[in-house]
């Protein structure tokens, strides 16, 4: 009898930034709404500690995921979010994410450890990888954590509507077409969505 290959997950873990200036009533909707978008509440993913979350989803998912919540939270102004992305196995599933555990959770928790001041960071088994992928969040957070609120609130949208052009975006947000442009093109979209999809082709040397 064969074993199957253990399933490599990711597990983001992360906390919102400056959540005591701010009421939960205006920023948790906001943040259960984005974490949806990848599961169920609590087997894929939870809120802790008030400010604290942890999702699961698939390592393919894990970069934009992580990017989509980033783009709902700083809708509020003064408002981000730090995230670690861990990938690896998942040993023991729990009914409730904070009580699974395996390298993927391990690799998360370490790299939320060492966050500091970075805002974005993944850790995997491969220290190559790390390396390559951690260089291009880097340089994507010297825009990306300067995103406005209007400018995050038109990268969800994008994001949350792949197939949507410009123009269905526009009438979508209430926005004109030139204005979605620009903000796009503020926000470095094209950009980042080349960095998800870089990120997604080295994922095979896992």
């Amino acid at each position: 009898m064969h074993q199957n290959k253990p399933i490599m997950i990711a597990i983001l873990t992360g906390d919102i930034k400056n959540s005591s200036e701010h009421k939960a009533s205006k920023w948790l909707p906001i943040l259960k709404e984005a974490l949806t978008h990848y599961g169920k509440e609590p087997k894929d993913w939870e809120i802790y500690r008030g400010d604290s979350f942890q999702l699961q989803t698939t390592p393919e998912n894990a970069l934009k995921a992580a990017i989509q919540i980033k783009a709902s939270i700083k809708q509020i102004r003064h408002l981000d979010v730090r995230i670690a992305i861990g990938l690896g196995e998942k040993n023991y599933d729990a009914p409730k994410i904070t009580e699974s555990n395996g390298p993927a959770f391990v690799n998360s928790g370490e790299c939320f450890e060492q966050l500091k001041k970075l805002n974005l960071a993944i850790k995997t088994a491969n220290k190559n990888f790390d390396v390559q992928i951690n260089l291009l969040l880097e340089l994507a957070l010297l825009t990306m954590d300067n995103w406005t609120p209007a400018i995050s609130k038109t990268v969800k949208c994008a994001l949350e509507n792949p197939k949507m052009n410009q123009k269905e975006l526009a009438s979508l947000l209430n926005k004109s077409q030139g204005n979605i442009s620009e903000e796009l093109n503020k926000a470095g979209f094209d950009e980042v969505q080349k960095m998800i999809h870089f990120y997604k082709t080295q994922l095979t040397q896992l």
